[in-house]
């Protein structure tokens, strides 16, 4: 057949351009409208080395090499393209020269040929999300992993392995290393799915190709087990039952199919999810960690790109439900596939539709499952995750450990073995410095001695600081964490911060502005009550201030600092432990240590500052002599209190 393409285009110059038209049409046909793009690439090539242009030409080599991902031969002829076209062109070639000039590099450039897509097709959600987003790079670079640990898989081979999911022990994967028939979209043998054994150490042996129970002559690839590892669902062409279907126009479409899985662990009783259809793709399952929700990529009526997210419910009896869109805050007009969705219940998929390193980026939207089930405006943040998983072609079936920092991604970067291949990574442990300064929200003065505190998303208190003389405190998080920072400070309104820690080593900053909290006060009032502030405690037969009550004794000092003509009576209690007169001089001891410090540490003038000790006269509770109580009951006795004798 070459020999006859090769005759033809000797004859090529001899033609006229009418004629020359339709021999590109009669090829287009033969090859391109089927689907063959690299043999169209092939005769198109000689064409238009023997001078010939037309946009038809260009856009069908432009198109070959861009769906085949060489992008440096895609982003030639749509160059070519550009140079020749006289206006009418359509905006998704503006997007495609954009997508493949990204793929070699050539960001600048690919910039402004996404504005001018931009400017044709204004309410794309494609450029919404760059008009957003120019400073993209930047961004992306800020939130890279720089310490990521990437390898080659040895399993690789030199043509197509996508796909990584784990099960039993074995790292299920898609490849076209057959020796069957040729794919014409890429001339490459049709994708198995094929298992790999992981030792202890992490390396790979005895790469075994799954059988025909779940392998056919066509494609399979992507596999998803439901964690009771009942169910196996997985990708495979319209071919079922020994019957190849076509599409209306004669295409070969993507279905989930499902194998009930034996106790010898074959493959039974294979059947085909009930909203497959000839009409259109549905591809790429991936299952939650409870087994519940099946994600995958499809092109169904109602889809906003060239493939969207759905997910559909799984029902108790592995009956499927009806698949619901995700919508158009994670979905777009490009193609959104290979989703996976983690323990965490983040979910990641590749995407074009995002600003991006070029080809298919993975993105993330993070806590998605909770977020979706609890959500009714259905508003996700979708998130660029960066290098080294990203690069200027294409990465996807992103997989990942959540607990262990672990897991895998497919890519066809320079450097590989083949044309797609399997990476594993190790994510290091990752810290970040969270750093700040609580100001008054007013007047803008920095709050010195303050409290913060660190909580993570369920609310429990992760760690606490106080803010030094310029108000700055500096406190160690982990990474990728949703946390909850607050300020508190006597006679000021609490604030607070939620946010989410980056995936990268860096220093992170939450400032606080706190708003001052008036409230009438007079003589005769106990600051502890009035100002809500903690009973000043002591440990058992002592009068030392502890770290905790040197807290809220700064509370105390701030209050006279405020008020400089109040003047105040320490009154120090005990509990009725050991004799009475021990007591009354522990009582005393303690409460010349909290007059002290309040004089001392907020450099308050001593006669401001009167009291006396009380010893266990004044319990607070029933734990007099003789009567059993908890170390906690007898604590509540031992107690500072503060009450205002002057204004």
């Amino acid at each position: 057949m070459r020999k006859i393409y090769l005759y033809i285009l000797l004859l090529i110059p001899a033609l006229s351009v009418n004629a020359q038209e339709k021999l590109i049409k009669k090829i287009s046909k033969k090859n391109y409208d089927n689907l063959a793009y690299v043999k169209t690439s092939e005769v198109f090539l000689e064409v238009a080395e023997k001078g010939h242009e037309s946009e038809e030409m260009f856009k069908k080599l432009g198109n070959s090499f861009y769906f085949n991902n060489e992008m440096e031969s895609a982003s030639k002829w749509y160059g070519k393209l550009m140079e020749i076209e006289t206006g009418n062109l359509d905006p998704e070639y503006y997007f495609r020269y954009a997508q493949a000039l990204k793929g070699i590099g050539n960001y600048e450039l690919s910039d402004q040929w996404m504005r001018k897509f931009e400017a044709q097709k204004p309410q794309d959600l494609r450029a919404k999300a760059f008009a957003s987003t120019e400073d993209y790079l930047s961004k992306i670079e800020k939130i890279s992993y720089k310490d990521a640990e990437v390898k080659n898989l040895e399993i690789n081979s030199e043509l197509s392995d996508f796909g990584s999911t784990l099960y039993n022990g074995n790292l299920i994967f898609s490849s076209s290393r057959g020796t069957g028939e040729l794919y014409s979209w890429n001339e490459q043998p049709y994708l198995d799915l094929y298992s790999a054994e992981i030792d202890a150490e992490g390396n790979f042996s005895k790469v075994n190709k799954f059988g025909l129970d779940i392998n056919t002559k066509y494609h399979e690839s992507s596999a998803a087990y439901t964690p009771d590892g009942k169910y196996l669902f997985f990708t495979r062409n319209n071919y079922f039952k020994s019957r190849y279907s076509e599409d209306d126009k004669k295409f070969n479409r993507l279905q989930i199919y499902r194998a009930e899985i034996d106790e010898n662990g074959g493959y039974n009783n294979l059947t085909s999810v009930h909203f497959n259809n000839d009409e259109y793709s549905v591809a790429h399952p991936t299952i939650n960690k409870e087994g519940t929700k099946m994600y995958f990529a499809s092109d169904m009526p109602g889809s906003t790109g060239q493939s969207d997210i759905y997910v559909v419910n799984i029902n108790q009896d592995g009956t499927l439900g009806e698949p619901e869109n995700l919508g158009i805050t994670i979905n777009t007009e490009g193609a959104e596939s290979f989703p996976f969705i983690s323990d965490n219940g983040d979910l990641y998929f590749s995407s074009t539709g995002y600003p991006g390193l070029g080809g298919l980026d993975v993105y993330v939207v993070k806590s998605f499952e909770s977020q979706y089930s609890s959500s009714e405006s259905r508003t996700f943040k979708v998130q660029n995750i960066g290098k080294p998983f990203n690069s200027k072609q294409d990465d996807f079936a992103y997989y990942i450990n959540d607990e262990k920092g672990q897991g895998y991604f497919t890519s066809n970067r320079k450097g590989g073995k083949g044309d797609d291949d399997i990476y594993a990574f190790n994510l290091p442990e990752c810290k970040q410095e969270l750093q700040g300064v609580l100001k008054d929200a007013e007047t803008q003065e920095v709050l010195a001695k303050a409290k913060v505190i660190l909580q993570d998303a369920l609310g429990n208190i992760i760690a606490e600081s106080i803010t030094d003389k310029k108000g700055a405190y500096s406190l160690e998080v982990s990474c990728d964490t949703e946390y909850l920072i607050r300020g508190e400070k006597v006679d000021y309104e609490s604030s607070e911060n939620r946010f989410v820690s980056t995936n990268r080593f860096e220093k992170l900053t939450q400032d606080l502005n706190l708003v001052r909290d008036v409230k009438p006060i007079q003589v005769g009032d106990d600051l502890a009550k009035t100002l809500n502030i903690p009973i000043i405690y002591f440990d058992f037969d002592k009068h030392n201030i502890r770290p905790d009550a040197a807290v809220e004794l700064e509370k105390v000092i701030a209050v006279l600092k405020q008020y400089p003509t109040m003047e105040i009576e320490v009154r120090s209690h005990t509990d009725s432990r050991a004799t009475k007169v021990y007591n009354e001089a522990l009582s005393t001891r303690r409460n010349k240590s909290t007059k002290v410090y309040i004089i001392e540490e907020g450099q308050i003038n001593p006669d401001r500052i009167t009291g006396a000790g009380y010893g266990e006269s004044q319990l607070v509770n029933g734990c007099s002599d003789g009567v059993k109580c908890s170390e906690e009951d007898h604590q509540l006795n031992r107690r500072s209190e503060f009450i205002i004798i002057k204004m």
